[in-house]
């Protein structure tokens, strides 16, 4: 009994240190201890980011043979090279969090296969036309940046450290789709058009790329553990109110319309009201039943199959 006794009295104290050790903002690395609650969330969160980097080259990808020249098409190239090198990065870093367990990579590359693992909405969207690769960089990668650079602080160090690195690249995406659309913006009539018929397109889904408001939405409580354990410091409705303070007044200077009548500025409060998206198409979405869902699991899945060869050489080298 009283053995049982100390092993509690032990875990309490283990766990009310690392809860100092957070407040403190000290940095937590992957051999030390840390609660089961801790580990879990961020495994979900940083394979999670790590498959939306991957799945989110795809989009893309499939511009490169289309751009309509040969800078716009290096441009493009080196950026689908820089998202697939973030993923890399931040499975190894999962990775870590996964030895307990004795799993790897390819055990999430299964869990992506077989559903378990998610990646964002907007990846699982259609990219018809020149102007949706320029709303993907300029946009979506904004938005991300939005919530990557508030996570550069994260209590867990290997995730800060490769964040450091990430949002920089991140940086020079944004720039580049905003190239795009600018070079669009500015074109003929045709061009423009263009632009205003994928921003329509794409609005709602950039609204859910922050996740909902709050948890009795879906009824995850993702977000309040990422907050508690000090992995970001904001929620994601005021991660999408940074977005509609950066880029609204950016897409109105360009001529463009916002598809949303009902959105409006309230001065006093500080906060954008808008339409909500169809939060239930949004959990449709992310349980792969998205436009291009199936399509574009179906060709990670062939690559990752057809170039297992690579894999297998490779442990055998280390062995």
């Amino acid at each position: 009994m009283t053995s049982l006794l100390n092993t509690a009295e032990e875990q309490v104290e283990q766990l009310a240190h690392f809860m100092q050790r957070i407040e403190a903002e000290d940095k937590i690395e992957a051999d030390d201890w840390m609660p089961e609650e801790y580990r879990q969330t961020l495994i979900k969160l940083i394979s999670m980011h790590g498959m939306s980097e991957i799945m989110g080259a795809l989009p893309e990808k499939e511009w490169v043979p289309k751009a309509p020249t040969l800078n716009r098409k290096l441009g493009i190239m080196a950026k689908v090279q820089d998202e697939m090198g973030h993923g890399q990065l931040l499975l190894r870093v999962t990775e870590d969090l996964l030895l307990p367990y004795g799993k790897n990579r390819g055990d999430l590359m299964q869990d992506l296969f077989n559903g378990d693992l998610k990646f964002h909405n907007v990846f699982h969207m259609e990219t018809k036309t020149w102007a949706d690769a320029g709303v993907i960089g300029w946009l979506v990668d904004g938005a991300a940046i939005i919530t990557q650079t508030n996570m550069l602080k994260a209590s867990y160090g290997p995730y800060a450290r490769a964040l450091q690195r990430i949002c920089a690249e991140e940086v020079f995406h944004a720039q580049h789709g905003e190239s795009i659309i600018m070079a669009l913006a500015e074109g003929t009539d045709e061009q423009r058009a263009m632009v205003q018929e994928s921003l329509n397109r794409w609005w709602e889904a950039l609204l859910m790329f922050f996740g909902p408001a709050s948890k009795e939405t879906t009824g995850s409580s993702k977000q309040d553990l990422t907050i508690k354990y000090k992995i970001r410091t904001k929620t994601n409705e005021e991660f999408r109110q940074l977005f509609f303070d950066k880029y609204i007044p950016r897409i109105l200077s360009l001529g463009l319309t916002i598809p949303d009548p009902t959105l409006n500025y309230d001065a006093e409060s500080n906060l954008w009201s808008y339409k909500q998206p169809d939060w239930n198409e949004f959990k449709k979405i992310i349980k792969n039943q998205g436009p291009r869902s199936q399509e574009r699991l179906n060709l990670r899945r062939h690559s990752y199959e057809y170039n297992s060869w690579v894999r297998d050489a490779l442990s055998a080298t280390v062995r």
